[in-house]
């Protein structure tokens, strides 16, 4: 039985993690799967964007503890990993976790690496690496505390707790709260009102919103005018002006 389900809807990919016995935990090779899948994704012009689930209860409840465990120091630095996250984290493309039940550890840095994430009622949040005596290693600490602010980030990692989707969304780290049921519908119907623009525009907005989480204001807004720019020497651009004046819906291109 594989371990990551792939499933299209026109233009939106959805993959869905599938260790139901493990509660989905990230082991290598399930984020080899996600990465191969999400870089063949990105090159594939019929794709504009992805919806990672996992199921009605549960997204992903952390790394696997049984490969971590195996796990030493010599290993630990050679460990592929960090390089299976930096794969992911490349996507070009709108990115939207569905999340329900857990996501704790490695499932919560996946969230928190995704665009958008939309969250059933039942859904919590947690970095709870520190109750085992190690830390948050795959972006928990950076990607949190950019998120929800350094009190509550901090709070989160140096405690263990968890918090509950409504908690999540008043926080920032959560768009949107559905019942439990419907997430992963919901979360398609946002991934298909994105993939009804230009595919160019989407790559450039996705790409200056990342940069103003990791450069100084006056950069990103350099960053921000240069995409802008670049923009405009499209066939979209052209394609979306001329539809708006003429009241018509864009048949963008990608081009």
């Amino acid at each position: 039985m594989s371990e990551l389900l792939v499933t299209r809807y026109d233009r939106v990919l959805q993959l869905t993690l599938n260790r139901p016995a493990a509660r989905n935990a990230l082991n290598n090779a399930l984020l080899t799967q996600l990465a191969e899948q999400l870089e063949a994704a990105a090159s594939d012009n019929t794709l504009s964007a992805c919806v990672i689930y996992g199921s009605e209860r549960c997204f992903a409840a952390g790394a696997d503890l049984n490969e971590m465990a195996e796990k030493d120091l010599p290993a630990t630095l050679n460990d592929s990993r960090p390089q299976l996250w930096k794969r992911i984290d490349a996507f070009n493309k709108p990115l939207i976790a569905a999340v329900n039940g857990f996501a704790l550890g490695a499932g919560c840095e996946l969230a928190l690496l995704c665009d958008v994430v939309i969250a059933g009622d039942n859904a919590r949040f947690g970095l709870p690496e520190i109750t085992l005596g190690i830390m948050p290693g795959a972006g928990g600490t950076q990607r949190l505390i950019r998120c929800v602010g350094k009190s509550l980030a901090s709070k989160m990692v140096l405690t263990g707790e968890i918090i509950t989707a409504q908690q999540a969304q008043r926080a920032g780290l959560v768009s949107d709260v559905f019942p439990a049921s419907l997430t992963l519908e919901y979360a398609l119907k946002q991934a298909a009102l994105m993939v009804r623009h230009s595919p160019l525009a989407l790559q450039a907005a996705k790409q200056a919103l990342r940069q103003s989480q990791e450069v100084p204001l006056q950069a990103g807004l350099a960053q921000e005018r240069q995409l802008f720019t670049l923009l405009s020497a499209t066939e979209d651009r052209r394609e979306g002006i001329d539809a708006f004046l003429q009241k018509r819906t864009p048949d963008f291109k990608g081009r």
